[in-house]
């Protein structure tokens, strides 16, 4: 029984260990809000769990020229926060100072110093954050500069999702502005060839037409499932083979496993799109687009392919790198944002030679971190 109770206090962990676990429990809990930048909102969510941080009487999270939020008593000095941040915000350097910078009529008061650091995101102030206490040791001066540089840290951590954020926003801003005005012609002039011949086939690619712009267009979310982009991409198929007629023929093979499978908007039609203009447009007689949608293990593997008239593939290794004079469908925006979302190991292969063809692989996993539509 002895035995049995020493084993079970050895799993509690020591004093320290459990000192350990709370404090870095507590920063969990202030870390979503800061997340989303300093704000009144985040400063206000989080500020009680930064004052528990420090067990400090009163603390304060100010930006450059105006309180955020206070936590803790004696709120009347909330107002002299935005006076002693001002040089904290110019200089960049962490100030101690002492009653005459707070002063207080209430003389029994128990703040009589304060601590104010910097907030700092990409090498600029953007706030303080000030911690008030009756005495300033060398440790509590300590302690406020490591939780403002962890504050940073978050904010900082914040700002960067907020940059792939917009950085994966302007990709397909991009990509979308890049879908041929070309190919919005042709649609229209197949589809008005047949609004006297055949009313009812013109009224159907018509709905085709606009499902796939509201699709292309859509304004929410980085992210789709690929049974959502292989059917935008069926829609763009239907719209080329009223133009194309016999001339275009495809094959679609996909695995219903696959389909749930989370990929970046508007990562594929690109690459059908290549298929079809750069493979069939250029090449005599009637060409062959295969789409394949395989399930390997813990990953999706997809492919298309054209037996159309193929490509140097140093063009195509210029046109990866970002080379916008080559890269007219986006083979590098997609490359890129498939990097940036799976990481280095989930860029595009492309196989190909002038008349051969052309085969595109694209490798996703079923699940990573950080990715949901």
């Amino acid at each position: 029984m002895s035995w049995f109770g020493w084993v079970r206090r050895r799993h509690l962990g020591t004093e320290a260990d459990r000192a350990t676990f709370r404090t870095l429990h507590t920063a969990a809990l202030a870390s979503p809000a800061l997340r989303g930048g300093l704000t009144d909102s985040s400063a206000q969510r989080s500020i009680r769990h930064l004052r528990s941080l420090l067990a400090a009487p009163a603390v304060a999270l100010t930006g450059t020229d105006r309180l955020l939020a206070w936590d803790g008593g004696q709120h009347h000095h909330a107002e002299q926060c935005v006076g002693l941040a001002a040089p904290v915000v110019a200089d960049g350097a962490t100030v101690v100072a002492g009653q005459s910078s707070i002063p207080c009529d209430d003389l029994t008061c128990p703040l009589r110093y304060v601590i104010v650091a910097p907030l700092t995101v990409e090498e600029r102030v953007i706030g303080t954050f000030q911690v008030f206490a009756p005495s300033a040791s060398a440790g509590l001066v300590r302690a406020a500069d490591e939780v403002a540089a962890w504050v940073s840290g978050q904010l900082e951590l914040g700002e960067l999702d907020a940059s792939r954020t917009r950085l994966m926003e302007a990709e397909v801003r991009a990509l979308r502005a890049q879908i041929s005005p070309h190919f919005i012609y042709n649609s229209l002039t197949a589809i008005a060839s047949f609004v006297r011949t055949d009313p009812e086939r013109a009224r159907e690619l018509l709905l085709e037409f606009a499902d796939f712009t509201r699709y292309s267009f859509r304004r929410h979310g980085e992210f789709t499932t690929l049974a959502e982009e292989l059917r935008s991409i069926e829609r763009y198929l239907v719209l080329e083979k009223a133009r194309f007629g016999d001339r275009l023929n495809v094959t679609l093979r996909v695995a219903p496993e696959v389909l749930p499978v989370v990929v970046p908007f508007l990562c594929l039609q690109p690459l059908v799109e290549n298929a079809v203009r750069h493979g069939l447009e250029q090449k005599d007689g009637p060409g062959h687009v295969e789409i394949t949608a395989e399930d390997f293990d813990r990953e999706a593997v997809i492919s298309v392919e054209d037996d159309g008239v193929g490509e140097d593939p140093e063009r195509v290794r210029r046109a990866l790198t970002g080379d916008g004079e080559l890269d007219s469908v986006g083979l590098g925006n997609v490359d890129e944002r498939l990097r940036n979302a799976f990481g280095d190991d989930y860029g595009l292969v492309v196989e190909t030679a002038p008349g051969a063809g052309t085969r595109v692989i694209v490798r996703v996993p079923k699940y990573a971190p950080g990715v949901h539509q």
